[in-house]
This record gives structure tokens, sequence and C-alpha cells, in this order.
């Protein structure tokens, strides 16, 4: 089950990597937006937030895994 997570959510945050890397590369449209997103850098900090809060999702997910698991086997043993 944890192996079957961890695959789905890598699988995720390659998909995620690489649909940011493709929309940089296919905007050719020089928006205002983008002008100044890109001219102050702040594209980059949204990136990064961005992957925060997918490393945040993945350890929340793999902590409630365990806690599920340990309760799933403290019931098992129970009966």
């Amino acid at each position: 089950m944890v192996k079957r997570t961890f695959f789905l959510l890598a699988n995720l945050f390659l998909l995620l990597i690489s649909s940011v890397a493709s929309a940089q590369q296919q905007n050719t449209e020089t928006g205002f937006l983008n002008e100044w997103m890109r001219k102050d850098d702040k594209i980059n900090v949204v990136v990064a937030v961005l992957v925060i809060i997918f490393i945040g999702i993945v350890l929340y997910l793999f902590r409630l895994d365990r806690r599920l698991k340990k309760l799933e086997d403290e019931q098992a043993n129970s009966n």
C-alpha cells in the first residue's frame, strides 16, 4: 500500500514539474502579467510555494497511511 501510494505521488510530482516546464515553454505571448512575473523573478517564488505545498501534502498522506495501518493492525489483533 505504501509503495503504491509513493509511486502515485511520485508520478503526480513529475507531472506537476513537467506541466510547469511545458507551460513556461509554450507561453510565447508577452502579456503584462507574464513580463511582470519574470522580470521580478516571482515565477520562481510561485514554483517554490507549489513544491512546498506538494511536499506537505505528500508527508501528510504518508503519516495518515501509517496511522491507518496501525489502527487496522490493532483492530485485526483484537478480533
